[in-house]
């Protein structure tokens, strides 16, 4: 499973993307302002990892062993789905989801945002 470090390293290679600690130290990783990953809540060194995804992929997932609807943000029905527990995702499926989830929240900016941040081709 993944770590707090291959997790920042690879959202922070994410274009754009800016990381904050919040709601109780989370990593917590943006693009425009705009959540696309949270990284926190654990006791180990593998932190429950939250993403947000297509409702396809959200209804595929929901009901995997180690995943779940991720709590409050799908409650509120976001499409927001946590790793939480094994065997949940390996790593390179867990980085495809958290680099759609990126897609989706730039998909979310202004036009004038995106160029701004160089992000029109995403």
């Amino acid at each position: 499973m993944m770590t707090y470090d291959d997790y920042d390293a690879f959202c922070a290679s994410l274009p754009a993307a800016s990381r904050v600690v919040q709601w109780g130290g989370a990593h917590v990783w943006k693009v425009g302002g705009k959540v696309f990953a949270i990284g926190g809540w654990s006791k180990g060194d593998t932190p429950f990892v939250t993403f947000k995804c297509s409702e396809i992929a959200f209804e595929m997932l929901k009901e995997q062993p180690g995943l779940r609807p991720a709590p409050y943000l799908a409650a509120r029905g976001g499409k927001w789905i946590q790793m939480y527990d094994e065997p949940g995702l390996n790593n390179e499926d867990l980085q495809l989801y958290i680099a759609a989830s990126h897609r989706l929240a730039v998909h979310k900016l202004t036009r004038k945002l995106r160029a701004e941040l160089k992000l029109e081709d995403i």
